[in-house]
């Protein structure tokens, strides 16, 4: 049995089995980004491995269900568990882990180090 979601912003038909197993995570910053402004958000997307293959044109990545790749973003948690378990979607909580915050100074950087 298949479930429809309609997504409101980008108005397309997403198709969802209902035995998909979903991740409901905050996604870490990137290793180009310095400050931590777009990890504020929860994520949920789909935690299935797609088995992608390449074309032989071109050498893209493809895959045969891209609908796999939806990322849905929410303000809280309880936003996220309300969408998901509203369509019984079996999902998994990743709770953050916290960030050691190393308070130094610029002159820290000339103090030599001891063992090098």
């Amino acid at each position: 049995m298949l479930m429809i979601l309609k997504m409101i912003l980008k108005r397309q038909w997403i198709f969802m089995k209902d035995n998909d197993k979903f991740l409901i995570f905050k996604p870490a910053k990137s290793s180009m980004q310095s400050g931590l402004s777009n990890t504020n958000k929860w994520c949920l997307s789909n935690c299935e491995i797609n088995e992608s293959y390449i074309s032989s044109k071109f050498c893209w990545n493809g895959s045969s269900n891209p609908e796999k790749r939806v990322k849905l973003f929410f303000k809280t948690l309880d936003e996220a568990k309300k969408f998901a378990s509203k369509r019984n979607f079996l999902f998994e909580v990743i709770l953050p882990g916290k960030r050691k915050i190393l308070k130094k100074n610029y002159s820290q950087n000339f103090i030599k180090k001891k063992n090098v």
